[in-house]
């Protein structure tokens, strides 16, 4: 029971949820991000299967009245897709408004927070912002996460016997969205943030292979600059797509992720030792040498639309990207003009490093405890759960499909359909990671890529001895 219980706290459900609330105008107040799937052949048992679920979502849909409320992080193709989702859902229940809120995937801790803990209902929307980062027996002096907090709170709905549920892996149920024995979350995708996008066309002009170890990488990068154009590109207006870039480089160079993370709090690893030092190496040729220089002025979003010109080699950046350069077919989107594939990023020396996708459970759908309209929003998400439905959406987004009806079909899903066949996807370090009380700003490693790029430091040795340094001084108080 206590591995479960560990093991359903491992990842992020982002977030994207139904509560209800009416006569609210606090969405404008919010500023308006993943696999696919397309439907599969059915047997006689699924399609009664389906059918009972399309009776299921009918009847929780019957009469329904009132404003629902709604909130997403911001990603192009999910915003489109559940723009008309919404509007489909509204058109089916005349009696029903939604209002969406669509933020940055930054500020969704703190407005779930602030929304599901404000004392009146009506300004409450929906929750849960990641399952992630869980406390292990080995940390010391850390608190809860706080998606836990709001659970034993009593701020979220347990899910536990909505028929909708079962429309989903269980896996997915029990690692994505459950907690000491209830399910709070729907989770919708699994992401893998590792990767980077290769423009095969600009590669074959310049007459270089597809790199699979970091010493390839390097000598690409080399000869894609030497023909005037760009190695990569990322969001560095936004910072953080800067590190998230590099967690490819993190993971071919530790593909034990949790394990990382113990050695660090337990003293058998090091952000200084040989294999720390080699990391931040490769952290600062990474940031100084191989981002162009336009990525500064970018942000997350940009970035990919950047890429899409195709003067640049590589995007490190997450799977959901995909959507953008390959938009569903009823999308305003344009695709990119030229042949791509999803690899993950070679940071080691060693090919067979170089073969896993590190990511984690993102985004999910959750209610709020005191919501005033339980029944749509139960019927929200049933009518989002139906199989082609699901379907749809996963292949928008780009999500790696948490439902077992659904299928990769699209350049995405072949380009990483056989690492997930060898089962080569495993949550990452971030989501694993907590730093101890006490510890210092630079105690986090996986963000080293991002001190380099900011200019925060120059050297690499010294940047890893600070990062060992930070973290000793939480450990040791």
């Amino acid at each position: 029971m206590k591995q479960t219980v560990q093991k359903l706290w491992l990842l992020l459900v982002a977030l994207a949820l139904v509560a209800a609330a009416c006569g609210s105008d606090s969405s404008s107040d919010d500023t308006a991000s993943d696999d696919t799937s397309t439907e599969t052949a059915s047997t006689d048992d699924s399609s009664s299967d389906d059918a009972a679920a399309d009776d299921d979502a009918a009847e929780a849909s019957a009469g329904l009245e009132g404003t629902l409320r709604v909130m997403i992080h911001q990603n192009p193709p999910m915003v489109e897709w559940v723009e008309k989702f919404n509007a489909d859902f509204e058109a089916a229940n005349p009696g029903v408004s939604i209002d969406l809120s669509v933020i940055d995937a930054a500020d969704l801790p703190t407005s779930n927070q602030t929304r599901l803990s404000a004392s009146d209902v009506d300004v409450t929307t929906v929750t849960v912002t990641g399952f992630a980062n869980p406390v292990q027996p080995y940390m010391t002096n850390v608190e809860p996460p706080y998606w836990q907090q709001l659970i034993e709170a009593g701020l979220l709905m347990d899910l536990s016997g909505q028929p909708f549920v079962d429309n989903y892996d269980d896996a997915a149920i029990a690692e994505g969205g459950s907690f000491d024995g209830g399910v709070y979350s729907l989770n919708l995708g699994r992401v893998s943030y590792s990767g980077m996008f290769v423009n095969h066309d600009l590669l074959a002009e310049v007459g270089v292979e597809v790199p699979t170890t970091w010493d390839e990488l390097v000598g690409a990068c080399d000869a894609v600059k030497g023909a005037g154009y760009e190695c990569m590109t990322a969001g560095g207006a936004d910072g953080w797509p800067i590190f998230v870039g590099a967690y490819g480089l993190l993971g071919s160079l530790y593909p034990d992720q949790q394990g990382l993370v113990e050695g660090l709090w337990t003293g058998d690893l090091a952000w200084d030792d040989e294999q720390g030092q080699k990391l931040f190496e490769r952290y600062q040729i990474y940031a100084n040498e191989m981002l162009e220089d336009q990525a500064a002025g970018l942000g997350h979003d940009a970035a990919i639309e950047r890429y899409k010109a195709g003067d640049v080699a590589f995007a490190p950046t997450g799977n959901w990207q995909a959507g953008v350069l390959e938009p569903a077919a009823d999308s305003d989107l344009t695709p990119a003009e030229f042949e791509w594939s999803y690899i993950p990023f070679p940071g080691s020396d060693n090919p067979e490093d170089n073969q896993i996708l590190f990511g984690k459970y993102d985004q999910g759908w959750a209610v709020a405890a005191d919501t005033p309209v339980p029944d749509l929003a139960m019927a929200y998400l049933a009518a989002f759960s139906e199989a082609e439905t699901y379907n749809d959406f996963a292949n928008t987004v780009n999500f790696l499909p948490t439902q077992p009806t659904a299928t990769l079909d699209n350049t995405l899903g072949r380009s990483v359909a056989p690492l997930l066949q060898e089962g080569a996807f495993t949550v990452g370090y971030e989501q694993w990671f907590i730093g101890p009380d006490g510890a210092g700003q630079w105690a986090n490693g996986g963000q080293g890529a991002m001190w380099f790029y900011n200019g925060d430091f120059d050297d690499a040795a010294a940047a890893a001895a600070q990062a060992q340094a930070d973290l000793e001084a939480g450990l040791s108080s």
